[in-house]
């Protein structure tokens, strides 16, 4: 889903030594976290560790990364004229996951990572985390023309960040765009699904469209574009890959929390999303969001034997 690296010991002793920015702009560094994943479970693709921001400091934006805050900007960003289009995003991270294709096997994908729009115009407007996001709404419906034009340049670059992403090496693109749950049908197909669309559409590789809370919104966001749609764990995966259609794959959708529970329930919820794939082709199990620090490695170690044995099972 995506960086798995916050619940191992290696990676936090990595962290104590190097601030995350320092990791993130050093390629042998963020090549070496990306793979800790991949080295301690064996899982089937590594996803490039990189932060939902990383395109917006090349746009010129000072962004801090607050400790059980999440990113801040201050002063907040509501005026695209602020922002500078540079000619490479970030050479780092290409260079980055040209390391991390070399190490891997031919088999393991290497995922790219970009935030989406909505959630990153969000963190711009609001300068900060948000639940209601009452001040990008009230941008939105009141100044839709300097709405627009943010969105335009974030579009712009990140479908350029997503480009040179592929450049490097990287298998497959995923869009993340964690907080556009936030909105109604009628505000994301206007305010937010072109420019969702111009990003995923920007890259020959395949693509992963995904939010969180986002259930109402599924129909949308395949219309937006992807080859295979993240579900969280809010809807049943049948029920949600009955919405987006069958015509394109899903990823998902094992609540993060159920892995801070007994083994018997991690086993019982597990075989459940199985179950609701039905063999069907185009499934992708993978948590409905990102790992929780608190999880035990162990546990996720356990998770990947338990689902390769059974879909190794189903296709026999």
């Amino acid at each position: 889903m995506r960086q798995a690296g916050r619940s191992l010991p290696e990676y936090r002793a990595l962290r104590e030594r190097h601030d995350f920015w320092t990791v993130a702009r050093t390629p042998e560094l963020c090549a070496e976290v990306t793979l800790q994943p991949v080295a301690r479970h064996d899982v089937d693709a590594a996803v490039m560790f990189a932060d939902i921001m990383t395109p917006v400091v090349a746009l010129g934006v000072d962004v801090q990364l607050v400790e059980g805050v999440g990113p801040v900007v201050d002063p907040p960003v509501t005026d695209a004229s602020r922002l500078r289009l540079p000619d490479r995003v970030a050479p780092e991270l290409e260079e980055a996951i040209a390391i991390v294709r070399g190490e891997l096997a031919e088999e393991k994908a290497v995922v790219g990572f970009c935030g989406g729009p909505f959630t990153v115009a969000g963190y711009l407007v609001e300068g900060k985390p948000s639940r209601d996001f009452t001040k990008v709404k009230r941008l939105m419906y009141r100044e839709p023309e300097a709405w627009h034009a943010l969105m335009d340049v974030l579009a712009s670059c990140f479908a350029r960040y997503a480009t040179e992403q592929v450049e490097g090496g990287a298998d497959a693109i995923q869009l993340f765009d964690s907080w556009v749950g936030a909105l109604s049908s009628a505000d994301y197909r206007e305010f937010v699904a072109p420019y969702s669309a111009r990003i995923l559409a920007a890259v020959d590789v395949p693509t992963i469209h995904f939010a969180t809370g986002a259930a109402a919104l599924l129909r949308d966001l395949a219309a937006a574009g992807g080859d295979v749609i993240g579900l969280d764990w809010r809807i049943d995966l049948d029920r949600g890959w009955d919405e987006v259609g069958d015509d394109i794959g899903v990823q998902g959708n094992l609540d993060p929390a159920v892995l801070l529970g007994p083994w018997d329930r991690v086993v019982s919820r597990t075989l459940d999303v199985l179950e609701r794939a039905r063999g069907r082709n185009g499934h992708i199990f993978n948590l409905g969001h990102g790992v929780l620090p608190q999880t035990d490695p162990a546990v996720l170690g356990r998770l990947r034997e338990l689902v390769h044995e059974r879909t190794v099972e189903a296709r026999v």
